[in-house]
């Protein structure tokens, strides 16, 4: 997740880059501001993966101009989250429409266009889905059952965002244990475990006591009345049993795969 710093310090390093060039590019606005917002440019230097734009709550035209000033300003790939299919259709039809000619140079358009939309994750990607795995083990993103799997599908596609090998395993829930257990080689490979789930959320205490690895826990609002909204399985997956379980907010796929992804990250120095 860090490659982009390192390849700045290595072009200083072999003569591709000179200090005065490299400490212009560190003298330059760390963030830009549009007015509507202001654009962090550097989050990728900072944290190791560049800034996400959530969608929801954007107007198109706003998270459009943000796409362009992030491009303009050397990210490449971008990831849109809590996007409606209105919005996307509005997205892309402006991009794709856009000519070489009415941009500023580097900046982006039909041309070089890259972009993709999940319907079911509300997520779309601009730069291609094919990025560099370096993690240093596999994510394993489990459900409850097949009604968790926006919520699931936004935490695999952000997790293979950020450079992760990702394993999914649907619709695993308690109400059929075995299922859960015809799964526990690819359970036990992990290096981190996702678990979401509605309903009471008892899978992440059931994946809690079987793995040595985080398990990293999505309330989902997946459930009956009582469910009221994902908050009895929030509270269940707090109260866990199972040491090794963390909880993020209800229906935040996004989240635990941030989370996921630093840890399927993390080096221990030798």
């Amino acid at each position: 997740m860090n490659s982009s710093i390192y390849t700045f310090l290595e072009d200083v390093k072999n003569g591709r880059l000179s200090v005065e060039e490299a400490a212009l590019e560190l003298k330059k606005q760390p963030f830009y501001d549009m007015g509507y917002a202001k654009v962090d440019m550097h989050r990728q230097i900072r944290q190791g993966a560049g800034e996400v734009i959530y969608g929801a709550g954007k107007t198109s035209e706003q998270i459009i101009g943000i796409v362009r000033m992030m491009y303009l300003k050397g990210q490449r790939n971008i990831l849109i989250t809590r996007l409606s299919e209105e919005k996307h259709l509005e997205i892309i039809k402006t991009l794709s429409e856009t000519k070489k000619e009415d941009v500023e140079p580097g900046g982006l358009h039909k041309e070089n266009l890259i972009y993709n939309y999940f319907k079911d994750a509300r997520i779309a990607q601009i730069g291609g889905t094919e990025q560099k795995k370096d993690g240093i083990g596999k994510i394993v993103v489990a459900t409850g059952g097949t009604s968790d799997i926006p919520v699931a599908e936004e935490a695999a596609i952000t997790a293979e965002f950020l450079g992760n090998d990702v394993i999914r395993l649907y619709d695993v829930g308690v109400a059929g244990l075995h299922r859960t257990l015809s799964h526990i080689d690819d359970l036990m490979s992990a290096n981190v475990v996702i678990a979401i789930a509605g309903m009471e959320g008892a899978l992440a205490s059931v994946l809690g006591g079987l793995v040595d690895r985080p398990v990293i826990a999505v309330p989902t609002s997946v459930g009956y009345g009582a469910s009221f909204g994902g908050i009895s399985a929030l509270l269940s997956m707090l109260n866990s049993c199972a040491s090794g379980v963390s909880v993020v907010n209800i229906d935040n796929g996004f989240g635990a795969a941030y989370q996921a992804s630093l840890i399927n990250h993390t080096h221990i120095p030798k």
